[in-house]
Order: structure tokens, then C-alpha cells, then sequence
């Protein structure tokens, strides 16, 4: 008896062309659109056609805003430059694919640029609820729609700024573990305050609060329960708190933190760089998320 199999296409994990790419040390890469099969649409489909009711209750009024002006498509997974033609004109943003994990420099650095990196992977339609790494539903759905904010594209160029700054810094350590040491602990800061701000934050409106962070906003079930469920805590954000905060990448977050506008988002990241010059960031609390030698390489090369 014979048995069809299915294409690959570019299904997460299941992505014979993001894999050579990523082998080959080619992180950077090209959507090539024909090698998307029938089941990744499907994919983009029913996470479109789910989530939708629940953006229009609990997704801040920016984020609709951009779901509307770069029109993605609701039965088909976007063309990236599609999506980066209309972005272009509005912020300057650029979605840009590639091939799998961007060392924390680099990404900072890509948002410096106004450059955005992009997973093309999509999950499996039996897998939609949960995927712990990105996928293109992920960053285009969830995160590229906020990058037609003016003051949210503003505040990313700024954290980029912010890796630039500690790059600096650590280059007039001399001692290697007091180099390490703190750079370690100035990484954590950032990715904690960028994990509860632009992955997982919440803003106050005049509808109550709002979901902006994308990983709220390309979760259907985690959107609703992060601004309903009396089981999540809620609370003003404050830097000395954030900054110590660590985090689990494999549950719904129990603590998430409230802003009261962009601006006040923009002003916030100023003034963690400013802790950062000020040593406030140098011996942060341990814990998650965990770093790896090529996180702190990726600082050290480019300083």
C-alpha cells in the first residue's frame, strides 16, 4: 500500500532549507515563498481566523491599527517584502528573514538599523496553541504590526542603542571575569526588560488595560488570560523590579507589568541605559533566562 507524503515545506523544525542555511553559518536568508506548503497556510489560516476575535477585545489600539495598514493576509502566510513595502513608508522597519537564533548583539544591533530578524518557519497545524521557539506567525503577527507605531519603532532603535552602549562599556574592563561578570549581568537586564515590555507587556488605555507585547499578542489563549485571569499579577512597572525579575519561557506568565504609553515605554529604555552607565545593571539577581558563551561573545566581538 502506498503512502503520500507530505511536503516539508517550511514547517518549524521540518525546514530542510532554514536547516543547510543554518549549517552553512548563512543566518541571514531569502523567503523563498514557492516552498511553503498547503499545510503551512492552513497553518497561518486557522491562527489568523482564531486569534482575530480576541485582538479586536484585548490588543491595544496601536497594534489594530497596524494589523490594518500592512493588510496581512488571513489565508496565507504573508510575503515578507509584501509586508516590508508598506512598513517601509511608515517607520522605516524592515522585517528580515533568517535562518534561526540571532546572538543578543546582533539582534539588538538589527534594531538599531530599523531592521527586524524574522523566522520564515511556520508551526504545524496540530501544534498551534504552543511552540517555544518563534515562527513567522509569531514575529510578523505579533510583533511586526506594533513596528508601525513611530514611537514603539523609536523605543526598539533605542534598545538597540543600549547594546551599543554596553559594548563600550566592557571594552575599558581589563580583568576577563570582572568583564564577564558584568557584562552577564547587563545582558540579563536587557532581555528581562525587553522579555516584560516588547514580548510580554501590558498598557493602560482608555478601554482598560491592553496587550502590546508579542508574545501576548500571537497567543490565543495567553492574550485573554493575561489582561482577564485573576490569577495573573498586574502592576505598574518599575525598573528596579523588572531588572531582577527572571522568567519561564514554558508557561503563562503569572507577573506582568503595565505602561502607560509609548512615550512613557521610550523614556523608560533611555532610563535603563542610563542605569547601565550609572553600574545599576552589574549585579542584577541571578536566575533566568540563562546565557550562553556566544551571548556574551557576541557583546565582546563587537567591542
Amino acid at each position: 500500500m502506498s503512502q503520500t507524503v507530505t511536503a516539508p515545506g517550511l514547517t518549524t523544525g521540518h525546514a530542510p532549507f532554514v536547516e543547510e542555511a543554518s549549517h552553512r553559518g548563512q543566518l541571514f536568508i531569502t523567503q523563498i515563498y514557492d516552498l511553503y506548503s498547503p499545510e503551512n497556510h492552513e497553518s497561518w489560516r486557522r491562527l489568523h481566523e482564531r486569534i482575530q476575535p480576541r485582538w479586536e477585545v484585548y490588543a491595544n489600539d496601536r497594534f489594530l491599527k497596524g494589523i490594518d495598514a500592512l493588510h496581512l493576509p488571513i489565508d496565507r502566510v504573508p510575503r515578507v517584502e509584501e509586508v516590508n513595502q508598506r512598513l517601509r513608508l511608515l517607520t522605516g522597519f524592515q522585517a528580515k528573514p533568517v535562518s534561526g537564533y540571532v546572538p543578543p548583539y546582533l539582534f539588538f544591533d538589527c534594531l538599531r538599523r530599523r531592521e527586524f530578524p524574522t523566522t520564515i518557519t511556520i508551526r504545524r497545524p496540530d501544534r498551534l496553541d504552543y511552540l517555544p521557539e518563534p515562527d513567522i506567525f509569531h514575529d510578523l503577527a505579533g510583533h511586526v504590526p506594533m513596528h508601525t507605531e513611530p514611537a514603539f519603532a523609536n523605543t526598539l532603535v533605542r534598545f538597540g542603542d543600549c547594546a551599543h552602549t554596553a559594548a563600550e562599556m566592557v571594552r575599558e574592563i581589563r580583568d576577563p571575569g570582572e568583564r564577564a561578570q558584568r557584562l552577564s549581568s547587563v545582558i540579563k537586564a536587557m532581555a528581562r526588560f525587553f522579555w516584560f515590555t516588547v514580548e510580554f507587556g501590558l498598557m493602560r488605555e482608555p478601554r482598560g488595560i491592553r496587550a502590546y507585547g508579542s508574545g501576548l499578542l500571537s497567543s490565543y489563549g495567553e492574550l485573554q488570560h493575561a489582561v482577564d485571569s485573576s490569577e495573573v499579577q498586574r502592576y505598574p512597572l518599575q525598573m528596579e523590579w523588572v531588572i531582577n525579575q527572571p522568567f519561564e519561557i514554558d508557561r503563562y506568565q503569572p507577573l506582568l507589568f503595565i505602561v502607560d504609553s509609548f512615550d512613557h515605554l521610550f523614556d523608560l529604555v533611555g532610563r535603563l541605559e542610563q542605569w547601565m552607565r550609572d553600574g545599576k545593571l552589574d549585579n542584577v539577581a541571578p536566575g533566568q533566562p540563562l546565557l550562553k558563551e556566544s551571548d556574551l561573545t557576541s557583546f565582546l566581538d563587537a567591542s
